[in-house]
């Protein structure tokens, strides 16, 4: 199947929403994920879209020349098919045009899968952030990466 990326809209927010609900723990709310794009103006997202289904998402907030990578998400039927890859190297791209020189995240020190896919993008792991994460409660490994 062939799938695009594309900035996020106010009309993907119920879908990324159903897919914050199969991915994570504490999910954002619907509100959270709308007031991302009409009331944070550091706030950027993209969505993966196949056949009019929403599989996947990533954004970023912009903060001066560093942008922190809030969530990529990826449904379980299209991991390990290269989508989060696309949506990370979407985000990078748009990291360039905004003149943004550094990004960082956090990733649960369980995910392996995602820590490799980061690495292979160019992060490094600069630390940890003890009991970052709550249900279940997690270290956080910080990542950076100089663009």
């Amino acid at each position: 199947m062939i799938y695009q990326i594309r900035p996020m809209t106010l009309e993907d927010v119920e879908a990324v929403a159903q897919l914050e609900q199969a991915c994570f723990s504490m999910p954002w709310s619907r509100e959270a994920l709308a007031h991302e794009l009409t009331g944070n103006h550091g706030a950027h997202y993209l969505v993966a879209e196949a056949e009019g289904e929403i599989i996947g998402y990533g954004g970023f907030w912009q903060i001066f020349d560093e942008a922190h990578i809030t969530n990529i998400a990826v449904s379980q039927r299209w991991r390990r098919t290269g989508v989060a890859s696309e949506i990370l190297q979407g985000l990078d791209v748009w990291c360039e045009s905004l003149g943004i020189q550094y990004v960082t995240l956090e990733v649960r020190m369980s995910n392996v899968a995602a820590q490799a896919l980061y690495e292979k993008h160019g992060f490094y792991s600069a630390g940890i952030r003890p009991g970052y994460y709550e249900k279940p409660r997690e270290d956080a490994n910080i990542m950076w990466k100089k663009r």
